[in-house]
């Protein structure tokens, strides 16, 4: 079977929220995540208050650590700036630590000043992605017009990786919850998963309490900011995928003179409320369930499981319920993780061979495929720990949450989601169990329009399993000053996918010029 570097797998996937069993998901956080800071990662000496400029220092220690080299031509510099923990009192002295890296180009000339980064999530690093972004276009990274006019500052949001992370899950619990069927159909599974929600969801509270509430897309989102100002922008140039649009539409609405460019690539919906959300992300996965079985049967030389891949999956995951296949690590594949590997193989078309290879390696015994897609996803380390991903997305999820369903009511959404989206419905229901057992404070974004700002970007995918296609508009629309640019494409964001995105997006962020109204980029 094909096997994936990490660096490709970044390169290929830049992930977003999505629940399963009552976990989130994954991204590409380093190693160590339980600790403020890895030495050497964001070793500048901390900037000593709030809006204070960034000290930089080189750290090309950090690509290296994530890669094993760094890019050609490329300096990394990194710096530790300090935000309030808390925007709306900002004379308790109580800080975080905010990590960023600076890649800059040895060819860059005619700089226009810093391009800001998030990868989405909520809790994934931007610090590793703009690692991954420096290895330039033929890898999958930002083309050159961009890297030779532009700084690439990425950053790990409070309670992300780097910056003051959030650690509240045991790996224990992850395995347990990933595990876990994602379709507990009689009541006593499904009771046992809302208990072990519920450990989660108390422990958190228990170890953070009031903080909990701190973690929120608007704290974040006064935090970047305060990065604007650190690295000496007057206004905001930033890319922003999945769960980083709605961060970069958050800002928007609350520092809209500051802005000069906004691309949101992979759109979430502001408007919509936690159950609307999770639902439109089942309907999301199961069209793209539906392509890659399309692809399937008429790729058949590549796709072991044709010409019913639909009923190759659906086979695997009832088998699993009573033989699960035992991996070399002495973990089954049960249904839990089969349908982790399933969701992380969406997100690109890339993956689809790997999922039908590992849903055929089953058959005769082998899990490592499965397993392979699931831990990528997961970030879960060969000896069984975990980055605080999961504990980060949650923690700035739930705070984010106004009006979580309750428990009956996510049972009976199970019931009717599962006829509506067979494969991904029951799943995504269930996957607001965290957020309806949480204890923290909540503090819910704004929603409205970004008044005063110049035009922004949102980019959209019309197979995007996680955003799917129709947020795009929607997004656009709220802002009011959103213009739509459509790629008819498969897989989870668009940019720098294709020459057709890549020139759109590119002249809008160094000319400010946007596209075509209108514009539909095709697939190939």
């Amino acid at each position: 079977m094909h096997r994936r570097s990490r660096l490709a797998v970044a390169l290929l996937t830049v992930l977003v929220l999505v629940t399963t069993a009552g976990c989130t998901l994954p991204s590409f956080a380093p190693k160590g995540a339980d600790s403020p800071a890895r030495p050497g990662t964001n070793g500048g000496a901390a900037s000593s208050a709030p809006g204070a400029t960034a000290k930089w220092r080189p750290c090309p220690e950090v690509p290296r650590d994530l890669v094993g080299r760094t890019g050609a031509g490329m300096d990394y510099d990194c710096a530790t700036v300090k935000v309030p923990r808390d925007w709306a009192d900002t004379t308790s002295g109580e800080t975080y630590d905010i990590a960023l890296i600076r890649v800059r180009s040895e060819r860059q000339q005619n700089r226009i000043g810093s391009l800001l980064l998030n990868p989405g999530g909520p809790g994934g690093s931007g610090v590793d992605l703009a690692v991954y972004l420096s290895f330039g276009q033929a890898l999958g990274g930002l083309p050159t017009e961009i890297t030779d006019r532009f700084d690439i500052v990425g950053f790990d949001p409070r309670g992300v990786s780097r910056s003051s992370p959030v650690k509240c899950i045991s790996s224990t619990d992850q395995d347990a919850s990933f595990a876990a069927d994602p379709d507990p159909a009689g009541q006593a599974e499904f009771d046992q998963l809302a208990a072990l929600n519920k450990k989660i969801a108390d422990g958190c509270a228990q170890k953070y309490g009031d903080r909990l509430g701190t973690f929120s897309t608007e704290q974040a989102a006064r935090d970047l900011d305060a990065l604007r100002a650190a690295v000496g922008d007057e206004k905001l140039t930033y890319l922003g995928y999945s769960y980083g649009t709605l961060l970069g539409a958050t800002y928007a609405q609350l520092f809209p003179k500051n802005v000069r460019a906004l691309v949101l690539d992979g759109a979430v919906d502001p408007t919509e409320g936690f159950e609307a959300g999770s639902e439109q992300q089942a309907k999301g996965f199961e069209r793209a369930f539906a392509n890659f079985t399309t692809w399937c049967s008429a790729n058949a030389a590549t796709c072991p499981i044709a010409p019913d891949a639909r009923g190759a999956v659906t086979d695997a995951l009832a088998k699993a319920e009573s033989a699960p296949v035992r991996a070399r690590d002495g973990r089954s594949a049960t249904t839990g993780w089969i349908f982790v590997g399933l969701i992380s193989s969406l997100y690109t078309e890339s993956g689809w061979t790997e999922l039908a290879e590992a849903i055929a390696s089953l058959e005769t015994g082998d899990a490592s495929g499965i397993f392979e897609l699931a831990d990528s996803y997961a970030d879960r380390e060969p000896d069984g720990t975990y980055s605080n991903l999961f504990d980060a997305n949650l923690a700035v999820n739930c705070a984010d949450t106004d009006g979580a369903p309750t428990v009956a009511e996510v049972r009976a959404l199970q019931a009717e989601w599962r006829t509506k989206y067979p494969l991904f419905g029951s799943a995504l229901a269930v996957g607001m169990l965290p957020c309806v057992f949480w204890g923290g404070q909540r503090d819910p974004y704004p929603v409205g329009k970004a008044e005063g700002a110049p035009p922004i970007l949102v980019v959209g995918t019309t197979g995007d399993p996680a955003t799917p296609y129709e947020n795009t508009a929607d997004l656009a629309t709220m802002l009011g000053v959103g213009q739509v640019l459509t790629w008819e494409g498969e897989g989870h964001t668009a940019y720098p996918t294709t020459a057709c995105i890549r020139t759109a997006v590119d002249g809008y962020l160094i000319d400010l010029r946007m596209p075509r109204e209108g514009l539909r980029c095709p697939a190939k």
